[in-house]
């Protein structure tokens, strides 16, 4: 389970750039989930993190790896201002680790649909006053952040306490890394380019499984599969004729 490792290693060399703090998570509070209705107007918004006057840059992602060393413990990190010291729009990712247990991800289509369930959780994390703005054909997540909430304390402690409880409710989930960053001098570019990467990989396993293309001289993933370790292993494993 090394397909996302090197996606995880580069965005552990950006994060280490910008000297994160790690996040009490000791005293942050369960803070409530709004589910559905955590609907925030812009005449209740404190602010966007991603900009909604001038889009900025605004990413989120959900990898998973099965190496303890990279996520030997639950724990949340922040690059830049928190929630209560944000006073204007500015850029905004959420970068989420999610260690696995190899056994229980199975393989084929299972694999890949494990690994969507474990990247949709984002779909069901609604912290009250903390409102995702997803867009996946732009290949943006951006938040809004309500006045009430930052009234009441809410802060990334708080909303990274949320995606890892969120996370453990998945069996196969052993612990959660998750990292802010609103700091922009952030090298984003950067990560734009490795969170396509991730997705890259993601979309080449579901390719592989549903056997749409074997000649790898004509498929357009074969950048991808050549480059990402384990990827070229399950597309001839999956091509090896059942004796």
């Amino acid at each position: 389970m090394r397909l996302y490792d090197e996606v995880i290693r580069k965005w552990d060399q950006l994060k280490e750039a910008g000297n994160p703090k790690v996040l009490d998570l000791s005293s942050a509070a369960t803070w409530e989930d709004a589910g559905k209705n955590n609907m925030i107007l812009r005449s209740n918004m404190a602010y966007e993190l991603g900009g909604a006057e001038m889009p900025l840059p605004a990413m989120g992602r959900t990898v998973i790896t099965a190496d303890e060393t990279l996520v030997p413990r639950d724990e949340v990190l922040l690059l830049g201002r928190d929630l209560p010291d944000i006073k204007e729009e500015c850029p905004y990712a959420r970068l989420t680790v999610a260690l696995v247990d190899e056994e229980k991800m199975g393989e084929g289509d299972a694999l890949y649909n494990a690994i969507r369930d474990i990247e949709y959780v984002r779909y069901h994390v609604n912290p009250k006053g903390f409102m995702m703005r997803v867009s996946t054909s732009h290949n943006r997540e951006s938040v809004r952040v309500s006045k009430e909430a930052l009234d009441s304390g809410l802060n990334f402690a708080a909303v990274g306490k949320s995606f890892i409880d969120t996370l453990h409710k998945n069996p196969r989930v052993k612990a959660v890394k998750v990292i802010f960053i609103t700091d922009p001098r952030f090298d984003f570019d950067s990560l734009k380019n490795e969170l396509k990467k991730a997705e890259d990989i993601t979309k080449t396993i579901d390719h592989v499984f549903k056997d749409l293309t074997m000649d790898c001289n004509i498929c357009n993933l074969k950048e991808v599969c050549d480059e990402v370790e384990g990827l070229r292993e399950l597309h001839f494993k999956n091509s090896t004729p059942a004796t």
